[in-house]
């Protein structure tokens, strides 16, 4: 049986180009049932997320103002993702970005455009408002989320959730990508998050879906809130 990782470097001799040749030649072992394990899960996601919601409805009202009062739209922003076995479905976030109806193209730079189309990010990103700063920065902005497990859309951990163009750059292998529901946080969010680059990043997905248990998805999460307090790589 494989080891489980600890850290970005255990991807080592799993180089992506490796990933990729496994998981498409031997994607039985990505796809493998594991029924206890996805139970249990499920269970504990539905747990997690309904005991959040109530316990914390106080901070999603007080989020809720600060965005309404400080710009010009709505509390919450809808996206269109693709979750498990290629479902798409809207993911909720706090709004960090001005609402902005014009083009991107007349928004960003070219470098900036640039940066976009090849890492679906933007750094410095002039269409983000003072207070989606400090929610992006700490994370808040993505609590929103929790409801997104609770109705199973997502899960606490598992790969991120992408836009239906993402899936392209995942080749043969996008049919594992989609095996399991996205998560509010992953193998790469606490390995780096906005730090890793792209190429990395799905690596690192893959890595996770072929390696996912339990004591796997405990580790990311304890790993993953130690890194929010730390306050490293998010933008």
């Amino acid at each position: 049986m494989a080891n489980k990782p600890n850290s970005s470097h255990d991807l080592g001799q799993n180089t992506l180009e490796i990933q990729k040749i496994e998981a498409t030649v031997d994607s039985a072992y990505y796809f493998r049932k594991k029924p206890i394990y996805a139970f249990v899960k499920r269970f504990l996601d539905i747990l997690v997320s309904g005991l959040f919601l109530l316990v914390f409805c106080w901070l999603y009202l007080i989020l809720a103002i600060l965005v309404k009062c400080t710009s010009k739209g709505p509390v919450f922003y809808r996206h269109r993702r693709i979750g498990k076995n290629g479902k798409p479905f809207n993911m909720y976030k706090f709004r960090t970005m001005k609402d902005d109806k014009r083009p991107i193209e007349e928004q960003l730079t070219p470098e900036q455009l640039k940066q976009f189309y090849t890492e679906f990010k933007v750094d410095n990103d002039p269409r983000v408002t003072k207070i989606g700063k400090f929610l992006r920065k700490t994370s808040l902005d993505e609590l929103p989320q929790v409801l997104n497990v609770f109705l199973g859309n997502m899960s606490v951990v598992g790969p991120r959730p992408i836009i239906d163009i993402e899936t392209d750059k995942y080749g043969l292998t996008r049919k594992v990508l989609l095996s399991v529901r996205p998560g509010i946080t992953s193998y790469w969010a606490c390995h780096g998050r906005s730090d890793v680059d792209y190429t990395e990043r799905i690596n690192m997905e893959l890595y996770y879906i072929k390696h996912r248990s339990l004591w796997f998805d405990t580790k990311i999460f304890f790993r993953t809130i130690l890194k929010v307090f730390q306050n490293e790589g998010a933008k």
